[in-house]
């Protein structure tokens, strides 16, 4: 029921009221108020057929998802074979502790996340921490199998009982936040390699990057604290125009929420390079620790601004970025990419697959056993 309720209130030409279109056609039907009554046969034989069409829907997102885990840990040579290795050097005991230590930051990764939907989720209608969680890993692992991860939109809206075009807006502000935090850092992490090696002996290119650098971070952060200006650049455009509904909610939400968010953003950030250099650190990537998050960082940085077809794709892009910014520091290539490939396998494929058993297609298979 709830992929039926988003896919009548996400409708452009409805704007916020998705009531509004059935109502003014029936109430300019050239047959009168009075010769309305035949109209819910019709209607409940389209609820059906939406319910079918979302369940099978969900189904089918399953069983690709399914099949990408699959493909990802099983298949893929790289991917198996820097899973292989972990699994040999934590059994082993060198590089256990590191390894471990990366796995015990999984819950908080993800915990985090939750506690900041839950922190912009409750804005729209009371919700619990509980089912806040369920919607991330949920969400998680829909947007594992779809382009740039929107399946994370619906895995946390359809937790959701109203309000679900503003519920876009809100999955919208949490991941911009996330990308705030992701900018922030990365710009200064890039900015350290291109003053080190590629502009050193160039003072005026250096200054002028710098200058660039501190623009972007402030400019990076016009959209989060002054909403209305983004609402009106989207009207100029009218292709963009559609998103203007989901994202009206964005203005609402006071500075003091926002901060919150903000920090909770960042402190995910600070999870993800404290997993990242420990991993590095069970496989043998040494050298000092400033160069050493500022290639974190930049990694982080190039992996966020590539679209990506999947979360699988991801692991490309990361792997190249990682490989290039340790290899100016003299690391070797091999540990940097069986570093990186772990770090996607912890936090991401073992996670959605850990959210397959909360997937509303199964929780709709499991009650209808359930009820036989």
């Amino acid at each position: 029921m709830g992929g039926r309720h988003l896919t009548q209130s996400y409708n452009p030409s409805q704007g916020t009221t998705p009531s509004a279109a059935p109502a003014a056609a029936a109430s300019l039907s050239p047959s009168g108020p009075n010769r309305r009554q035949p109209a819910p046969e019709p209607e409940t034989r389209r609820a059906r057929q939406w319910r079918r069409l979302v369940f099978w829907g969900k189904i089918g997102v399953t069983l690709l998802t399914l099949g990408l885990l699959y493909n990802s840990i099983f298949a893929a040579p790289d991917t198996a074979k820097a899973w292989r290795q972990l699994l040999a050097t934590t059994l082993s005991g060198a590089g256990r502790g590191p390894v471990l230590a990366a796995l015990a930051l999984v819950p908080l990764n993800w915990g985090l996340e939750a506690w900041k939907w839950y922190r912009l989720a409750r804005h729209l209608e009371p919700v619990t921490f509980g089912r806040s969680f369920r919607a991330v890993l949920v969400g998680l692992t829909l947007g594992f199998a779809t382009p740039n991860r929107v399946g994370d939109y619906a895995g946390r809206i359809i937790e959701l009982k109203s309000r679900r075009v503003s519920a876009l807006g809100a999955v919208f502000l949490g991941r911009y936040c996330q990308l705030v935090a992701t900018v922030l850092a990365g710009v200064a992490g890039l900015l350290y390699f291109l003053l080190t090696f590629y502009l050193k002996g160039y003072p005026a290119a250096g200054l002028g990057v710098a200058a660039s650098a501190v623009l972007l971070s402030a400019l990076v952060l016009v959209p989060l604290y002054r909403s209305r200006l983004l609402l009106a650049a989207l009207g100029v455009w009218r292709p963009l125009r559609r998103f203007r509904p989901a994202l009206a909610i964005m203005p609402t939400y006071p500075a003091r929420a926002l901060h919150a968010v903000l920090v909770l953003s960042g402190l995910r950030y600070g999870v993800f390079c404290a997993q990242f250099m420990l991993l590095l650190a069970a496989y043998g990537v040494g050298g000092p620790l400033g160069p050493g998050l500022a290639a974190v960082a930049g990694t982080f940085l190039l992996k966020s601004l590539v679209p990506s077809l999947n979360a699988l794709a991801d692991v490309g892009v990361r792997e190249l970025s990682a490989t290039h910014l340790f290899g100016l520091l003299g690391q070797p290539a091999l540990p940097v990419l069986s570093a990186s490939l772990s770090l996607w396998v912890i936090n991401i494929a073992l996670p959605s697959a850990a959210g397959l058993l909360l997937v509303p297609g199964l929780r709709v298979l499991r009650e209808k056993r359930a009820g036989r």
